[in-house]
């Protein structure tokens, strides 16, 4: 398939001291925290090409379905991105990783039958274009899975997250933020909002300021959006 010319630097996020750290501790929150039931939830009924944005170290690629005919994973983070060329050649189903940043995926517009979000929008640097991105490179009628933490629905933790946000969780945590709100941000980007749910990873125990997650799906419209009148 060609590519677009990149419009970003071939590595455009490095954090070799985060990513070593995150691949430790994601691979504990799958075995022993749930969140590996969540990856297969996600990523149920899946057929076609899917692009999956911030694949991470390929924690994903096991739970595709052998429905899907290819992934194209795009992981912006060298060290990351090795580990997930390794999980690709264990994986059921072709998977491809490239480099790329979520703000300007280096592929075709509308070359995609789904796309795949899975504990990204939390770091990405502009979450508004990455969406949009998401949305140029689906079908119309396309799906997006998406499997976000984001904002408390309590009044203090929320207040706790927003502080941290603001310090110091994005610099030790790969440019994490635990506010951000991902179902206004889909809707706020044009996708049509289908079925999602509230989780908490993990379920029992102490809350986290990154617990409070949503999984679920959103479509490209098979119509554009009408211009907005001033």
């Amino acid at each position: 398939m060609p590519l677009r010319r990149p419009k970003v630097p071939r590595d455009a996020v490095y954090h070799p001291v985060f990513a070593r750290f995150y691949a430790r501790i994601s691979v504990t929150a799958d075995e022993k925290h749930g969140v590996a039931a969540h990856r297969e939830e996600l990523l149920a009924g899946l057929s076609g090409r899917v692009i999956e944005i911030g694949a991470g170290n390929g924690l994903n690629f096991p739970h595709y379905p052998t429905a899907v005919s290819e992934v194209v994973a795009i992981e912006p983070e060298r060290t990351l991105r090795r580990l997930a060329v390794t999980a690709a050649l264990r994986a059921d189903v072709p998977v491809d990783v490239v480099p790329g940043a979520a703000e300007a995926l280096p592929v075709k517009s509308e070359a995609f039958d789904a796309a795949v979000v899975s504990l990204v929008l939390c770091s990405v640097r502009d979450v508004p274009r990455t969406l949009s991105e998401i949305r140029r490179v689906l079908r119309p009628g396309g799906e997006m899975r998406f499997f976000e933490h984001g904002i408390a629905p309590g009044r203090a933790m929320a207040t706790a997250q927003r502080a941290l946000d603001r310090t110091v969780w994005p610099r030790l945590l790969g440019g994490c933020h635990t506010a951000r709100d991902p179902i206004a941000a889909v809707r706020a980007a044009g996708f049509e909002l289908g079925p999602y749910r509230r989780v908490r990873v993990p379920e029992k125990g102490p809350q986290l300021p990154t617990s409070f997650a949503v999984l679920g799906v959103a479509r490209r419209p098979y119509v554009a959006d009408a211009p907005r009148v001033p």
